[in-house]
């Protein structure tokens, strides 16, 4: 896998929505734009298998790099990207989508060597603290397939209440309160 670094919009300079911090020094998420297209395609690359074995993420699966270029030239949704940089190195993706603001879901997964160590509850819970402070966000649904029982435990550890059950996936809520 092609080492891919080049994150150097600390602050948000070139961003439209500000690089957030976390409560790990290390770990920051940017906005995901067109400039990194060819380090998101690695690491979506890299992850095809881990990103869709419980049925979600088969567009990434597929992916080319081409289909990653127009994504990011073309964006199908109003979604707010954020990647996750740990040492400035692209390892994942949390999203907010503004699906009936002040509702927002979000969505995220994390490269397959870097799970297990709490990253994704971590950048999870600075998008949140995002959406309430600066978007006014009231409410955050997420969406579990069955058997992905990390992603539900990261959904726990951040307050998540499963409120609703699919055929192929569960859905959670988080009621938040906006400044």
């Amino acid at each position: 896998m092609r080492m891919c670094v080049g994150f150097e919009r600390i602050g948000g300079v070139l961003d439209s929505h500000p690089t957030l911090v976390t409560d790990c020094p290390d770990l920051l998420l940017s906005e995901l734009t067109i400039s990194d297209a060819d380090c998101y395609f690695s690491v979506l690359d890299h992850n095809r298998d881990h990103l869709s074995r419980f049925g979600d993420y088969q567009q990434e699966k597929s992916a080319t790099l081409d289909w990653v270029i127009d994504y990011f030239t073309n964006p199908p949704d109003n979604n707010i990207r954020y990647g996750l940089r740990l040492d400035r190195k692209l390892v994942g993706r949390v999203d907010l989508n503004p699906v009936a603001p002040p509702r927002y879901t979000i969505g995220y997964w994390l490269d397959r060597n870097h799970t297990g160590r709490g990253y994704a509850t971590i950048a999870c819970s600075a998008a949140i603290e995002y959406a309430r402070t600066a978007l006014g966000a009231t409410d955050i649904f997420a969406g579990v397939g069955h058997g992905n029982d990390d992603s539900a435990r990261v959904l726990q550890r951040l307050g998540f209440q499963p409120i609703a059950e699919f055929a192929s996936y569960r859905r959670y809520h988080l009621g938040v309160s906006p400044v």
